[in-house]
């Protein structure tokens, strides 16, 4: 090598030149930077185009899953009202057979149990149209699920590319089942029958017990009732018995008849223990001795009298006293030896007593008139004591209201009449209780018909849906296409998704029902309906929103209902009832129910996948290369997919079932299909 001439460099000295970058190595730098860059570019777009494709299967997924939500949410719907309906109705009716029982709602009562018995045969029709409504569209489920996973993925394509899916959903049998929707319904004769039975003899237990009211009103207003004169004031004016022994009442309902049977006891007591002679003279005697014995005989009678009541009814044996000769001679006073008799020239004679001054002769022993009247005696030519100067006394105090004898006459015929009238009453109500029981006994089939298994739903698509998406083939922008990246050419793509239903947290404005019936209440607002909240709906609206646990909310709403109407005045028989039906309300067993919303959630697709029921499901890889590109048929697709769906429904709009409302009319459940069923046209 020549001194001072430099040497060749070769290898890193290429690049790097006295501790500085070459030239050579700022162009290579260079170069290098913009191949990454582009391809990067080329890579992203990539990556993207194939992301979109699982971002379209999970779409799809989620938009099927969504269907299934739907219907779940209008089956829950379906089943409250249906629920919640015959329920109130029932209630209702109950409500109006004790009502029938109660004197002051008999007759608003009536008009209950008919509006009772119009909502229950609301309710079994619509539980008939539901329970058909219902299957329709669940055996529609499965195209449903596919034709709105269809028609998202359609909606996003483009010019540039296109992107085809179906969903599926898994399984795609149903396990619904709807006991309360499907069955016979509740049969309401038997309860029209037994309300018709116990209306007719509550109307004759009312009259009966009407007509016993006024006799023993009647009986009171003669012994201590009436302004004026009656037993009490008498017997306050004739004797000088104590308030004690002649008490006042001033109403009949705290009134019972034995006071004015002790009254009346006591009177003749008093009476017979102070009766004196009012003279000197022989006929003042006689009479003070035909009154003693007038005394003595009402005072026995009214000592042996009874008046009980019971149960089997009432048994009184107050007599009527006689009021005048010719009842005299049938009662002992006629008939019993009390009369003293002597021995005249002219025969046996009879005295009024043995102080009579026309006795002359031997005394002889005690006679009856009766024997007088029959010959066996003769009458005393001075005291002429015979059955009349003892007709006398009963019938001035009788025929006449200054006499005590007047009023207790008309205390005792009034008595007599009420214990007719009750024993007529206990008859009547011995009927209603049989009436009572068999009400009871049609309320508790009833209850149980209503309140029969709840339904179970598991629609298509319980497990999930998976979703099976492809797109086109696409290449690379222009721009990218450079000298330091070339364009790229995607090919035909495919992604798989899953999406099952999770729970939302449930809170009383979030659940299926608030949701629900806040469309409702606005529905109802716009069409002229009464609305359910805040109306006279109020008892099926409370009940629908206790629809979770619907045992409670009925047992509450039973309870408050019949303790109201109770409280009317409810006599035995109403209260055995209410108790009954409170009691078969209370027993019932209905298990609470499940109100959170559904909302779709993205899993892992094996996971649904693997409780499929379609057969061939398993190749998901084979499935998405039988999706034809660019279809938009979800029936197409399905049958593509291995996928054979049963019923569709080709309408716009599908009525599930119209919601009778309790006062009339009835607000449609609209399943609104349009978008769904345009993706197919």
């Amino acid at each position: 090598m020549t001194e001072g001439r430099a040497a060749p460099r070769f290898g890193i000295d290429l690049f790097i030149e006295d501790g500085a970058y070459t030239t050579l190595a700022s162009a290579v730098t260079i170069l290098v930077v913009l191949t990454l860059v582009f391809s990067s570019a080329t890579a992203a777009w990539s990556l993207s185009r194939a992301g979109d494709v699982q971002t379209s299967a999970d779409s799809a997924a989620l938009a099927g899953a969504n269907v299934i939500s739907s219907y779940t949410t209008a089956a829950t719907v379906v089943d409250a009202s249906v629920a919640s309906l015959g329920l109130v109705g029932l209630v209702t009716t109950g409500v109006g057979m004790v009502g029938l029982l109660i004197p002051p709602t008999s007759a608003a009562a009536t008009k209950v149990v008919d509006a009772g018995i119009r909502i229950l045969n609301a309710r079994n029709r619509f539980a008939t149209s539901a329970s058909k409504g219902l299957k329709a569209l669940e055996s529609s489920l499965p195209y449903l699920v596919g034709a709105n996973a269809a028609r998202l993925c359609a909606a996003q394509s483009s010019d540039e590319i296109s992107y085809t899916g179906i969903a599926l959903a898994v399984p795609q049998a149903s396990a619904s089942e709807f006991p309360a929707l499907g069955g016979s319904g509740v049969d309401t004769s038997g309860l029209e029958d037994t309300a018709a039975e116990l209306e007719e003899v509550a109307s004759e237990l009312e009259e009966a017990s009407e007509a016993t009211e006024a006799a023993k009103r009647r009986a009171w207003i003669a012994d201590c009732g009436r302004e004026g004169m009656n037993m009490q004031e008498r017997a306050a004016q004739l004797t000088g018995l104590s308030a004690q022994d002649n008490p006042d009442y001033a109403s009949s309902i705290t009134w019972q008849p034995s006071v004015g049977l002790e009254r009346a006891r006591a009177y003749y007591r008093w009476r017979f223990e102070h009766e004196q002679p009012q003279g000197t003279s022989v006929e003042a005697r006689a009479d003070s001795a035909a009154r003693l014995a007038f005394y003595r005989y009402a005072y026995r009678c009214m000592s042996k009298a009874r008046i009980d009541e019971t149960d089997a009814g009432v048994v009184s044996t107050v007599p009527l006293l006689p009021k005048n000769t010719a009842e005299v001679r049938f009662t002992s006073l006629y008939t019993d030896p009390v009369w003293p008799s002597s021995n005249e020239p002219g025969g046996l004679t009879l005295h009024y007593g043995a102080d009579c001054p026309g006795i002359s002769g031997e005394l002889g022993g005690l006679i009856s008139l009766a024997t007088l009247a029959g010959g066996g005696a003769r009458e005393c030519e001075t005291c002429r004591f015979d059955v009349g100067d003892l007709g006398k006394t009963p019938a001035a105090s009788t025929s006449i209201d200054n006499g005590f004898e007047y009023h207790l006459r008309e205390f005792t015929l009034a008595l007599d009449e009420y214990a007719a009238c009750r024993d007529h009453e206990i008859e009547l109500e011995k009927q209603a209780q049989g009436a009572a029981e068999a009400a009871g006994d049609a309320f508790d089939e009833a209850l149980q018909i209503l309140g029969s298994k709840r339904p179970r739903i598991a629609p298509p698509g319980r497990y999930g849906c998976v979703a099976l998406a492809v797109s086109g083939q696409i290449a690379s922008p222009d721009t990218l296409d450079t000298a330091f990246s070339e364009q790229v050419d995607l090919g035909r793509r495919g992604a798989i998704s899953a999406a099952v239903l999770a729970p939302d947290a449930a809170t009383k404005e979030n659940n299926v029902l608030s949701s629900f019936f806040a469309s409702l209440e606005q529905r109802s607002s716009s069409d002229g309906v009464v609305g359910l909240v805040g109306s006279v709906m109020d008892l099926w609206g409370s009940l629908l929103v206790s629809y979770g646990d619907l045992g409670e909310g009925l047992s509450d709403m039973a309870d408050g209902l019949l303790g109201d109407v109770t409280a009317l005045g409810a006599g035995p028989i109403a209260s055995w009832l209410k108790d009954r039906l409170s009691g078969a309300v209370e027993a019932l067993d209905i298990a609470p129910v499940d109100l959170r919303l559904k909302k779709p959630v993205l899993v892992d697709s094996a996971r649904v996948i693997e409780r499929s029921d379609i057969a061939g499901l398993a190749d998901a890889q084979g499935l998405l290369r039988s999706i034809p590109l660019g279809s938009t048929d979800p029936a197409a697709l399905l049958q593509a997919a291995g996928y054979q769906v049963g019923e569709r429904i080709a309408a716009a709009e599908f009525t599930l079932a119209e919601i009778p409302l309790p006062l009339g009319g009835s607000v449609p459940l609209t399943i609104r299909l349009r978008d769904i069923v345009g993706a197919g046209r």
